[in-house]
Order: C-alpha cells, then sequence, then structure tokens
C-alpha cells in the first residue's frame, strides 16, 4: 500500500517535471539557431528529454532503489 502510494507520487511528480520541460518558455530557450552534431539545437533537446523522462519512468515502475 504505501509503496503504491509512493510509486504514484513519483509518477506524478515526473508528470509535472514533463510539463515544465514541454512548456513553451523552456522550448524557447532552446529554440535558437545552432546544431548538436548535425541536429538543430530543439530536436536534440526534445529527443534528449523524452529518453531521460521514459528511463526515469522506466526506474520508477519497476522499483529502482527500494
Amino acid at each position: 500500500m504505501i509503496r503504491s502510494r509512493l510509486t504514484a507520487q513519483r509518477l506524478f511528480a515526473l508528470f509535472l517535471l514533463g510539463v515544465v520541460l514541454f512548456n513553451f518558455p523552456v522550448l524557447h530557450i532552446f529554440n535558437r539557431g545552432g546544431d548538436v552534431f548535425g541536429i538543430p539545437l530543439l530536436y536534440a533537446y526534445l529527443m534528449v528529454i523524452w529518453l531521460v523522462l521514459i528511463g526515469l519512468l522506466a526506474v520508477t515502475v519497476e522499483g529502482g532503489t527500494d
């Protein structure tokens, strides 16, 4: 019971983190000219953040370090 509640709280925190990171003001920071390994900066930011959130979700759902 306690573990499922803690997991739900962590998932909600990750959701809020995703909302903040994919919201306009933060995206506007990376909407500048420039490339990262030939990929536009905004697209690189979106892909990296997407992968990080997926990784954090996987760790949270699978149990992580309890």
